[in-house]
């Protein structure tokens, strides 16, 4: 008895410090059932309680080696059967691909399984620590309920009645994401990661600032540039190399170039290279110019655009 009157005594001193109420006696005693109401937890889904053997037995399971061990093979088999997926023109498949379709209800019923047991053992949403409370169990979520529309019947591409839902199949891309939450190393080397991107947001400002200072440097100089080009009698663009390219009424000898086909004149009218896009007309098309300049990608057909439409005379 003095074990549970000392327990009892340090839950009404506990209770007494939570109220913040004062003048309580030190002797007075709290019902046991009191403190083993307090020590529970709250319920899952507002059926099970923390003594419920159902809920019991949820937390056994999801907590087994084994049982881990067997969803980490899952969802690496699952990966592998995304990864050798082909598709063919008019939704002809292969048979392989046929077989492998055939396995997708298998890996969404281990997937739902151990949806409906966390949600069991750890709760819904409703409290702290439950299931959709964590980022990694709401990735999962949103992977096996996606996983659960597709393969209703109204999901189908057919007639009028049907509601083609067949689009969220992309979000399986986020089932190799599944490792990553269970597995608890990797989650601390992905957070790891992106506490680390955080100070590079601060160059990554510097260099959107100098993007924006070239930017506004090529659009001084070369707004409108790129809309010269050879036209032909008859109104019509002559290629160059299978493409058009921006001219200039100046000599050759400048550096620009010059409509070498005859009867074809250098005029205003073209949209320009990469329809309109890779120019210096605004803002925005020209720091997407200088980005791709900067990425080394295609930089030199820029660097000739301006050559050409611009002597080195200027």
């Amino acid at each position: 008895m003095f074990g549970i009157d000392q327990i009892a005594r340090l839950a009404a001193e506990e209770a007494r410090k939570a109220d913040g109420s004062v003048g309580t006696s030190p002797g007075r005693k709290v019902p046991l059932s009191i403190i083993i109401q307090k020590e529970k937890g709250p319920s899952s889904m507002f059926i099970f309680s923390e003594d419920n053997v159902i809920r019991r037995y949820a937390k056994t399971i999801i907590e087994w080696g084994p049982f881990e061990y067997f969803i980490l093979l899952t969802i690496i088999g699952n990966c592998v059967v995304l990864a050798l997926e082909q598709h063919l023109p008019r939704n002809d498949k292969k048979p392989l691909s046929e077989m492998l379709e055939e396995t997708e209800p298998y890996f969404m019923g281990i997937f739902c399984v151990e949806c409906v047991l966390k949600i069991i053992a750890f709760g819904f949403c409703m409290h702290k620590g439950s299931y959709l409370r964590s980022g990694w169990n709401i990735m999962d979520f949103i992977v096996v309920v996606s996983g659960v529309v597709t393969m209703l019947p109204i999901t189908g591409g057919g007639g009028d009645s049907s509601v083609d839902l067949r689009t969220l199949r992309a979000v399986r891309v986020l089932r190799p994401l599944k490792l990553v939450s269970g597995i608890p190393s990797l989650q601390v080397v992905l957070k790891s990661i992106l506490c680390a991107m955080a100070p590079l947001l601060q160059i990554g400002l510097l260099v959107l600032f100098a993007i924006v200072i070239f930017a506004i440097i090529g659009l001084e100089f070369y707004s409108g540039a790129f809309h010269q080009a050879c036209y032909n009698e008859r109104g019509e663009i002559e290629m160059e190399a299978d493409r058009p390219y921006p001219c200039s009424n100046k000599s050759s000898a400048t550096g620009a170039y010059n409509c070498k086909m005859p009867g074809t004149t250098c005029q205003q009218g073209w949209i320009g290279p990469n329809y309109g896009i890779t120019s210096f007309d605004n803002i925005a098309f020209a720091m997407i110019t200088v980005f791709q300049c900067i990425t080394m990608e295609g930089w030199t057909t820029v660097m000739y655009y301006v050559r050409s439409r611009y002597s080195l005379s200027r």
